[in-house]
Protein backbone atom coordinates (compact mmCIF):
# COMPACT_ATOMS: atom_id res chain seq x y z
CA UNK A 1 0.00 0.00 0.00
CA UNK A 2 1.47 3.09 -0.90
CA UNK A 3 1.28 6.18 1.75
CA UNK A 4 0.67 9.40 -0.16
CA UNK A 5 0.76 12.19 2.57
CA UNK A 6 0.15 15.95 2.57
CA UNK A 7 0.91 18.87 5.27
CA UNK A 8 0.39 22.16 5.08
CA UNK A 9 -1.19 25.44 6.50
CA UNK A 10 -4.72 25.40 7.70
CA UNK A 11 -6.46 26.67 4.31
CA UNK A 12 -3.82 25.99 2.18
CA UNK A 13 -5.92 23.70 -0.27
CA UNK A 14 -4.82 20.30 1.04
CA UNK A 15 -8.79 18.89 0.73
CA UNK A 16 -9.31 20.36 -2.46
CA UNK A 17 -5.98 18.73 -3.78
CA UNK A 18 -7.15 15.58 -2.16
CA UNK A 19 -10.39 15.79 -3.86
CA UNK A 20 -8.88 16.13 -7.32
CA UNK A 21 -6.15 13.27 -6.79
CA UNK A 22 -8.56 10.47 -4.91
CA UNK A 23 -10.30 10.09 -8.69
CA UNK A 24 -7.13 9.97 -10.91
CA UNK A 25 -5.50 7.57 -8.24
CA UNK A 26 -8.87 5.41 -8.02
CA UNK A 27 -7.99 4.82 -11.86
CA UNK A 28 -4.94 2.44 -10.78
CA UNK A 29 -6.28 0.91 -7.62
CA UNK A 30 -8.66 1.55 -4.44
CA UNK A 31 -8.37 4.54 -2.59
CA UNK A 32 -8.15 5.29 1.38
CA UNK A 33 -8.29 8.67 2.50
CA UNK A 34 -7.22 9.42 6.60
CA UNK A 35 -7.24 13.47 7.99
CA UNK A 36 -6.19 13.75 11.46
CA UNK A 37 -8.85 15.90 12.85
CA UNK A 38 -6.23 17.86 14.98
CA UNK A 39 -7.27 19.64 17.46
CA UNK A 40 -11.27 19.28 16.47
CA UNK A 41 -13.39 16.43 17.80
CA UNK A 42 -15.44 14.32 15.80
CA UNK A 43 -18.91 14.00 17.44
CA UNK A 44 -20.95 10.93 16.59
CA UNK A 45 -24.52 11.98 16.37
CA UNK A 46 -26.04 12.11 20.25
CA UNK A 47 -28.96 9.46 20.30
CA UNK A 48 -28.55 7.07 17.83
CA UNK A 49 -28.42 3.30 17.85
CA UNK A 50 -24.42 3.03 16.53
CA UNK A 51 -23.27 6.15 19.26
CA UNK A 52 -25.43 3.85 21.86
CA UNK A 53 -23.44 1.02 21.30
CA UNK A 54 -19.97 2.52 21.26
CA UNK A 55 -20.80 4.43 24.26
CA UNK A 56 -22.13 0.98 25.90
CA UNK A 57 -18.05 -0.27 25.03
CA UNK A 58 -18.16 -1.90 21.50
CA UNK A 59 -15.20 -1.84 19.67
CA UNK A 60 -16.84 -0.88 16.49
CA UNK A 61 -19.67 0.20 16.07
CA UNK A 62 -21.17 0.19 12.66
CA UNK A 63 -24.12 2.03 10.91
CA UNK A 64 -25.04 1.23 7.20
CA UNK A 65 -27.43 2.46 4.68
CA UNK A 66 -28.11 1.56 0.62
CA UNK A 67 -25.05 3.14 0.07
CA UNK A 68 -22.39 3.51 2.68
CA UNK A 69 -20.82 2.10 5.77
CA UNK A 70 -19.76 4.37 8.79
CA UNK A 71 -17.54 3.37 11.64
CA UNK A 72 -16.65 4.10 15.16
CA UNK A 73 -13.35 2.39 16.30
CA UNK A 74 -11.76 2.16 19.23
CA UNK A 75 -8.33 2.01 17.81
CA UNK A 76 -7.20 5.19 17.39
CA UNK A 77 -3.75 5.41 16.07
CA UNK A 78 -2.28 5.82 12.97
CA UNK A 79 -0.38 2.38 12.94
CA UNK A 80 -4.07 0.68 13.71
CA UNK A 81 -5.42 2.30 10.95
CA UNK A 82 -2.91 1.99 7.99
CA UNK A 83 -3.02 -2.00 9.12
CA UNK A 84 -6.80 -1.92 8.67
CA UNK A 85 -6.32 -0.86 5.49
CA UNK A 86 -3.10 -2.67 4.20
CA UNK A 87 -5.33 -5.67 5.38
CA UNK A 88 -8.46 -4.70 3.30
CA UNK A 89 -6.19 -4.80 0.48
CA UNK A 90 -6.17 -0.75 0.03
CA UNK A 91 -3.66 0.48 -2.96
CA UNK A 92 -2.89 3.88 -1.92
CA UNK A 93 -3.89 5.89 1.73
CA UNK A 94 -3.84 9.50 1.40
CA UNK A 95 -3.10 10.78 4.62
CA UNK A 96 -3.88 14.61 5.17
CA UNK A 97 -1.91 16.45 8.33
CA UNK A 98 0.06 14.40 10.95
CA UNK A 99 2.93 16.93 10.12
CA UNK A 100 5.43 15.06 12.71
CA UNK A 101 5.17 11.89 10.83
CA UNK A 102 8.60 10.68 8.69
CA UNK A 103 6.49 9.43 5.37
CA UNK A 104 7.72 11.09 2.15
CA UNK A 105 5.10 14.37 1.98
CA UNK A 106 3.23 16.63 -0.27
CA UNK A 107 3.17 20.14 0.65
CA UNK A 108 0.75 22.59 -0.56
CA UNK A 109 0.98 25.80 0.79
CA UNK A 110 4.21 27.66 1.86
CA UNK A 111 4.54 25.54 4.98
CA UNK A 112 8.69 24.11 5.51
CA UNK A 113 8.38 19.97 6.56
CA UNK A 114 10.74 17.45 6.93
CA UNK A 115 11.08 14.56 3.79
CA UNK A 116 8.89 17.22 1.48
CA UNK A 117 9.08 14.83 -1.64
CA UNK A 118 7.15 17.44 -3.65
CA UNK A 119 5.82 21.21 -3.54
CA UNK A 120 2.55 22.44 -4.66
CA UNK A 121 2.52 19.61 -7.36
CA UNK A 122 -0.02 19.23 -10.10
CA UNK A 123 -1.98 15.53 -9.79
CA UNK A 124 -0.21 14.83 -12.80
CA UNK A 125 3.28 15.25 -11.27
CA UNK A 126 1.87 12.78 -8.29
CA UNK A 127 1.30 10.50 -10.37
CA UNK A 128 4.18 10.42 -12.30
CA UNK A 129 6.66 10.86 -8.90
CA UNK A 130 4.23 7.70 -7.68
CA UNK A 131 7.40 5.73 -6.54
CA UNK A 132 8.83 8.67 -4.33
CA UNK A 133 6.56 7.49 -1.49
CA UNK A 134 6.58 5.05 1.01
CA UNK A 135 5.16 1.10 0.41
CA UNK A 136 3.42 0.12 3.96
CA UNK A 137 3.28 -2.91 5.47
CA UNK A 138 2.94 -3.47 8.96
Amino acid sequence: MKIIQLVGSSGSGKTTFIIKLIPALKKQGTVAVIKHLGHHTFTCEEGKDTTVFFDAGADISVGMDSQKAVAALRKNTLEDILGMLFHQGIDFAVIEGFKQRTFPKIVIGNLTAENCVLSNPSVDEVLASIDLFENYSP
